[in-house]
């Protein structure tokens, strides 16, 4: 199977890399506007990609796509180049839209006419609204990176105050992958108990510890590129991942992003994932804030998506 990576960046390269550790495809091609930087990661790459699964990895242009499964969509301005790095700013990485818009509009113009079957995984911020714009241009196999990462820090945060696991932790973060996200908390569990109940056995106080994870997970991007720059690593296995789910057909359930014709946007709930995208949509249960908080999240995104066609005529 072929996989295609658009931007050869710092999430580009970490896509790379995770994709080849975890042998994900037999053929990668990256692409990037500047063509010897695509082949500087490859070369780079390439050497310790001896020691992955046996992979055929190349620098190349969009007619290296065709046939491809999966496209990895990760060219753009980041959070930091787009100034979306104020954890005060309510409109978080929704502040990169303009700009990456642009980007994914000529992407799509050159990737279709070569590659028209195949998924595109969006992995450049802010991904819902691009998931969206993708969709606006016609092409409806898209996915959203959504709020898998996210996800991931919550339990992650969640396991390191409980002492435990982040394996051992069931908890979602759901919509929005923003500002907006929902943290599923009435379902959060760990082997069967209540999280919030775990929590509350500690001297610190339930609310607090609660208050102090949303803010962990809610803006790690920036912490993480006040210290190296960009957020780049995590989201580069969680990329991977998706991939391997898709195009090994695994069908599972994971938070990810997909239009949902409920809500009338693309954003993240538990879905079922295969091959062909998002096979099932699921709807846990949540408590009535959270579910107030899961409309809130798609009227921002919502919000979002109507300047596309304002300001861009689709």
């Amino acid at each position: 199977m072929r996989l295609g990576i658009i931007g050869a960046g710092a999430v580009g390269s970490a896509c790379l890399t995770a994709v080849l550790m975890r042998g994900v495809a037999r053929e990668v091609v990256v692409l990037d506007r500047d063509r010897k930087r695509a082949r500087g990661l490859v070369t780079d790459a390439q050497y310790g990609a001896v020691l992955s699964p046996a992979v055929e990895v190349q620098d190349g242009d969009y007619v290296d796509l065709a046939g491809a499964s999966l496209v990895m969509i990760t060219a753009g301005v980041n959070e930091s180049e787009g100034g979306a790095t104020d954890r005060r700013d309510p409109a978080g990485r929704l502040r990169l839209l303009d700009a990456n818009f642009v980007v994914v509009q000529q992407i799509m113009g050159r990737l279709d006419a070569i590659a028209p079957e195949a998924m595109v995984l969006v992995v450049t911020d802010p991904p819902d609204p691009l998931a969206d714009a993708v969709r606006m241009l016609g092409h409806d196999r898209v996915l959203s990176t959504g709020t898998y990462l996210d996800t991931l820090r919550f339990r992650f945060h969640l396991a390191r105050r409980l002492n435990v696991s982040p394996n051992s932790v069931e908890a979602q973060v759901l919509g929005e992958h923003g500002t907006s996200e929902v943290f599923v908390w009435s379902s959060a569990r760990v082997g069967g108990v209540l999280a919030l109940e775990l929590l509350a056995q500690s001297d610190e106080g339930r609310d607090k510890i609660r208050r102090e994870i949303e803010e962990e997970v809610r803006y790690a991007n920036i912490s993480i590129i006040e210290g190296i720059g960009a957020s780049r690593h995590g989201i580069g296995v969680v990329s991977a991942r998706i991939a391997e789910i898709v195009l090994r057909d695994e069908r599972q359930v994971i938070p990810i992003g997909s239009y949902n014709p409920r809500y009338g946007v693309t954003f993240s709930m538990p879905s079922v994932v295969g091959r062909d995208g998002v096979l099932q949509i699921l709807q846990p249960e949540m408590s009535e804030e959270e579910r107030q908080a899961l409309l809130l999240s798609a009227d921002t995104l919502q919000a979002a998506n109507a300047r596309i066609p304002i300001v861009y005529g689709i």
